[in-house]
C-alpha cells in the first residue's frame, strides 16, 4: 500500500515516489537504450501534477531485442512495504499497430476479479501508471508507439502478502500504483482508496453483504459470525466514515460494522474517524449510559475511574448490565446518519479482545426514523469527522 495523495505535506517528513512513477522512469530509460540513445545518468519524467523529478538507475541491461532498466523505490519517510524494492522495466519493440502492450513480470500481480480499474486478465498496473509510462515513451520515441513493456519487482510476490492484493483478486505479486506519482508520508488516502477498491470488488462479485472491521480480531469474529467470504470483508481500520460515504454512493444491501469496545464507543460518541488522535472514549458519559441501562451507582463509579473502556465493559458484564447493546444502538445511530437509505440495512457488532460478541444492533434500514433523531447526549456527540 502506498500512502499517495494530494494532502498537505508534513514539514518534518520527506516525500517519496510511487511504484508507478518508478516504473515510468525505468521504462523511459530502457526505451532510450532500446532506441540507441543509451542509458541516461539521470532520467526525468513528468508527473500528472507537472513536476519533473529525476531518478538514478540501479540496473542497466541490454540484450537481443530488449533493454532493461531498474530503479530502487524511495518512499521517503512513509513506512511503505515497497520502500527499497527494485522496480524494473523491460522494453521491446511490439507488433506494428498494436500500440503499447503491458506485461507482468516477476513480482507483479495479475487481476483475476472484476471491480478494479483494470480488467481481469490484465497485469495489475493501474491506469495512471500506464498513462505515465505511455507519456514517458512518447518523450523518447515520439509517434512510435508499438512497444511491449514488462514491469517486474523482484521479491514482489512475497511483499504482496503484506497487502490486500489477495483479497482483491490480484495474484502473483504487487500492484503498480499511483495517481500523482508522489508518496505522502503517513497519508490516510491510500487506506481509503483500498477500502473503495474492496467495495468495488465485492459489488462486482455480486455480494449483497459486506462487513467493515476495525481490526483483525473483529474481522475474524464477524466473518465467523456471518460465514462471510473473504471478498465481503473490508479492512476499514479507523475510517468508518470513509467506508460509509463510499457505500452511500455505491450501495450494498447489508452492511455490518464490527469493532472492539473502545472504537465502537467512539463511534457511539459520534466520531466517524475512530483513531486515537481524534479523541478518547468518554468514561463519564459511559457511566451515565450504564446507569440508564440499569447499573448501580457503585458500578457507575467504577466505570468512571476504569483504566480502559474494555475494563468498563467487563465491569458491566459482571453485573449483568447490557452496556454493549446500548453502545451498539448509539453507534448504529451515528453510522446510519451517514447512509440514510431504505435500500441499505445496517448492523453493528461489538466484540471483545477474545472475539466474543458483547454488543449488537441488528440489521435495520438505515433510513429508519431513529437515524433522523438528534444525537443522544453521549460525550462529544457533535464531533463528526
Amino acid at each position: 500500500m502506498e500512502a499517495e495523495s494530494n494532502e498537505a505535506e508534513s514539514k518534518d517528513l520527506r516525500r517519496g515516489w510511487t511504484t508507478g512513477a518508478c516504473a515510468a522512469a525505468a521504462t523511459k530509460a530502457a526505451c532510450l537504450a532500446l532506441t540507441g540513445q543509451g542509458f541516461p545518468d539521470l532520467v526525468e519524467i513528468t508527473l500528472p501534477g507537472g513536476q519533473r523529478p529525476g531518478f538514478t538507475l540501479a540496473l542497466e541491461e541490454t540484450g537481443e531485442g530488449f533493454a532493461r532498466a531498474g530503479i530502487v523505490k524511495d518512499a521517503g519517510d512513509d513506512p511503505d512495504v515497497t520502500h527499497g524494492a527494485l522496480i524494473v522495466s523491460t522494453v521491446r519493440r511490439g507488433v506494428p499497430g498494436a500500440g503499447i502492450r503491458f506485461l507482468a513480470g516477476e513480482g507483479v500481480g495479475m487481476v483475476t476479479r472484476p471491480g478494479l480499474p483494470i480488467a481481469p486478465g490484465e497485469p495489475a498496473i493501474n491506469p495512471m501508471p500506464r498513462q505515465m509510462i505511455a507519456e514517458a515513451i512518447a518523450e523518447v520515441a515520439g509517434g512510435e508507439t508499438d512497444f511491449d513493456v514488462e514491469i517486474s519487482v523482484p521479491g514482489g510476490e512475497i511483499l504482496a502478502q503484506k497487502t490486500l492484493n489477495g483479497r482483491l483478486g490480484i495474484v502473483g505479486g504487487l500492484s503498480i500504483l499511483g495517481t500523482t506519482g508522489i508518496v505522502i508520508p503517513f497519508s490516510c488516502s491510500a487506506w481509503i482508496h483500498s477500502i473503495w477498491r474492496g467495495i468495488d470488488v465485492a459489488r462486482a462479485s455480486g455480494l449483497t453483504h459486506v462487513a467493515g472491521a476495525t481490526g483483525m480480531t473483529s474481522e475474524q469474529a464477524v466473518q465467523a459470525h456471518h460465514q462471510l467470504p473473504e471478498t465481503a470483508l473490508i479492512d476499514m481500520g479507523d475510517f468508518v466514515g470513509g467506508m460509509l460515504k463510499y457505500l452511500r454512493r455505491h450501495p450494498v444491501e447489508h452492511i455490518t460494522i464490527a469493532g472492539g469496545v473502545a472504537k465502537m464507543t467512539k463511534l457511539a460518541q459520534g466520531m466517524l474517524d475512530v483513531h486515537s488522535k481524534r479523541g478518547l472514549a468518554d468514561l463519564e458519559a459511559l457511566a451515565r449510559l450504564a446507569l440508564e441501562a440499569g447499573a448501580s451507582e457503585v458500578l457507575a463509579g467504577e466505570i468512571r475511574t476504569a483504566n480502559t473502556v474494555a475494563l468498563a465493559f467487563q465491569m458491566a458484564a459482571r453485573d449483568g448490565v447490557p452496556l454493549g447493546d446500548t453502545i451498539a444502538a448509539l453507534a448504529w445511530q451515528t453510522a446510519a446518519g451517514t447512509l440514510r437509505s431504505h435500500d441499505i440495512a445496517l448492523e453493528i457488532l461489538i466484540f471483545d479482545r477474545d472475539g466474543k460478541l458483547v454488543g449488537e444492533a441488528p440489521f435495520t434500514p438505515s433510513d429508519h426514523p431513529s437515524s433522523l433523531l438528534p444525537l443522544a447526549s453521549f460525550g462529544d456527540r457533535n464531533r463528526r469527522t
